[in-house]
Parts: structure tokens; sequence; C-alpha cells
């Protein structure tokens, strides 16, 4: 298998990829080297329960079958290649890739929970204006069993660091999960499947900056994840302006592909609203964030903005900001404004950019 480098070369995968072949592929397998059946089951348990790093971690295999396979395929684990810790004990993780690229994660605690932010792409192609991955080059997708690794590790670094399970994972970290749809569902079922990690589907949350016909198809498969909009603006001309993506997927299209998505799923979309300063905080602005929310089944999140380096926009007060959300509150919107997490260590909502390795 041929596959890029970060430095523009190639290099050659020798062995196949273990996590490639699902159970039905695996029984073809395990008859292949006149194995039982139930091989089959003892491998996919241990890669997708136990979260196997490696064939000789399967001790309940035949010493000569794991020998047998580790000569034809082998488990491409991320690894953690660095990590900071942020004052409020958020954590941000650099994870390398097989092929050698690296993606951000974050762990988020706070009272009741524990959120692990996750990544989809290596960079990301939508250019959004406030958002620092979006200033990267996309370099390609992830596959399942890459975003299946960040929740595997980021679970053991919970119970680790803070001595607690994770309970939450929310698709909020590089990239644009709907441009990478199959391994983003298929890692999502791993994570969430009883033969997999076992996580609630209710427990996570898929974030995205509006692919309106992906979001039909999750309606379409019955997703029972929830769903977060990157809307930001209410007004197509300024949504454009500071994120691309909307001229080609306009609030119209984004209205009319979420209530099918409610219609299919019975699932409330959550609409996140990041407030930068004289950019999108004016009472113009919520009145027609609210003219939109009301056209949906919906909850909004108000988000602090992040400064970032390639740009030169800036948060609004905390005066404006509590202003806003009490606007949104009088017009029966429910609302709640999210707090930043780790921005001393680039860490918090639209910061990610590849700076810890």
């Amino acid at each position: 298998m041929k596959i890029a480098s970060p430095s523009g070369g190639a290099f050659f995968m020798e062995k196949k990829d273990l996590r490639q072949l699902n159970l039905e592929a695996l029984e073809t397998l395990v008859a292949d080297y006149k194995q039982p059946k139930f091989r089959a089951k003892q491998i996919h348990e241990w890669l997708w329960n136990k979260s196997a790093r490696d064939i000789e971690q399967m001790s309940n295999l035949p010493k000569d079958f794991r020998a047998q396979l580790q000569d034809q395929y082998n488990i491409f684990p991320i690894s953690i290649a660095n990590h900071q810790i942020s004052s409020d004990g958020t954590i941000k993780y650099a994870f390398r890739l097989h092929d050698g690229f690296l993606v951000e994660g974050v762990l988020i605690p706070s009272k009741d929970r524990v959120t692990a932010c996750i990544s989809s792409q290596v960079g990301c192609s939508l250019s959004c204006t406030f958002c620092a991955t979006g200033f990267l080059k996309r370099e390609r997708n992830l596959r399942a069993d890459e975003i299946y690794d960040q929740v595997a590790l980021l679970r053991a670094e919970s119970e680790e660091k803070y001595g607690r399970p994770l309970s939450n994972v929310v698709l909020m970290g590089m990239g644009e999960p709907l441009l990478n749809y199959a391994n983003v569902l298929n890692g999502i079922k791993h994570i969430t499947a009883q033969d997999g990690l076992n996580m609630s589907p209710s427990r996570f949350t898929l974030s995205t900056a509006g692919i309106s016909k992906m979001i039909k198809k999750l309606g379409d498969d019955e997703v029972r994840f929830n769903l977060a909009l990157s809307l930001h603006s209410a007004n197509n001309e300024k949504r454009s302006k500071i994120m691309p993506i909307n001229d080609s997927n306009p609030l119209e299209d984004l209205v009319e592909a979420l209530n099918y998505f409610y219609a299919k799923t019975g699932t409330r979309v959550t609409l996140e609203y990041c407030v930068i300063n004289d950019i999108n905080d004016h009472p113009e602005e919520a009145e027609e964030l609210v003219a939109f929310a009301r056209k949906i089944k919906c909850k909004v999140n108000l988000i602090e903005y992040n400064p970032i380096d390639q740009a030169d926009y800036e948060a609004s007060s905390t005066q404006k900001l509590e202003r806003f959300k009490s606007y949104l509150e009088s017009r029966k919107i429910i609302v709640n404004i999210r707090r930043s997490r780790g921005k001393d260590i680039d860490a918090a909502c639209g910061q990610l950019a590849n700076k810890l390795s």
C-alpha cells in the first residue's frame, strides 16, 4: 500500500491493515488460516473493544496464529506525540498518525463531565476566517480507526490524568466531518457499538459548518448522535464573508436540511454562534439569529471568540455577550454561553492549528 508522507514523498506499508477488515472479512481470514470461526470475533473484540495496538497483545489467540497474522498484517495506531496542560486543567494533545501527519485533540474537564474534542481531517478545506485550522492545507481525511483511536487514547488519558471516565465526545476539532462522511460514521459506530467502546450515541456530538445534502443524509441514515451547526451569522452576506461554505450552502438550504434531519431523527439541533466584536454581535444580528432559530427545532450556544494569529478579530465584551444572550432569551430562544477553555495553550474553540508537535 503506497502512502503519501508529510514531506511529499511516499513510502510503502508492506503489511496490510488488520482494522480495515470487518467481521465478515475477518471470518474469511481465519478460515484461510484454518482457524475456527470464533477466532474472528476474538480478533474483532481485541481491535474495537480492547483497543489493541499490536497483534501480540491478542493473548487468547494461539501463538503460532498470532505469528502468522503478524507476518501479513499490522494495526497502525495513532500515538500521542506531545501534550500541553492549561491552567484550567484542559489538556491539548498532538496525535501522530502512521504516515507522520499530526492532528490535535483536547480533553476538557468540568464539574460533572470530561469531554473529548477530536478531529476528522488533517487540516481543513473550508477556510473559515475566524478558525486557525481553516488556514491549514487539507492533507487528507482521517480513517475510521484514526477517529476511534483518538477517543480510545483520550478515554485512557481521562482516567489517568483526572481519575474520571470520559463522558462526552465532540467532533469539533480539525476538519469538516461531513466531508469525510463514511469514515466519520464508521468511526462513531465503533465508538458507540456494544462490541466497541460502548459509549452512548447521546453523549456524542458532530459539529458541521453546514453541508446541506450531507445533513439530509444524516437524517436518512437515522443517526442517533447529536448534531451542531456552526452558524456564526444568520445573514447570508455576512456569513459568506466569514464562512465561504455559505456560498454553496446558504441559510435557506440549511433550514430545509435541518428540518429534514429533525423529522427523520427527532433530535433537536444546536446552533453554535461564536460572538465576534463588531462582526456579528450587534442587535440586528441578534434579531436575525432569532428569526433563523424560530424556523427549526434548536437551542443556541453562544461561544466566546478565541483570538488567533491569522486574524484580527477580537472577542466581544462580557457586557455585549450577556446583552446578546438576554435578547435571545427575551424572544424565548433556549440559549447558553459556552465559556472557552484552554485559551492559554491554544486549545480553545477555533484555535487548533498544529502548533503542538
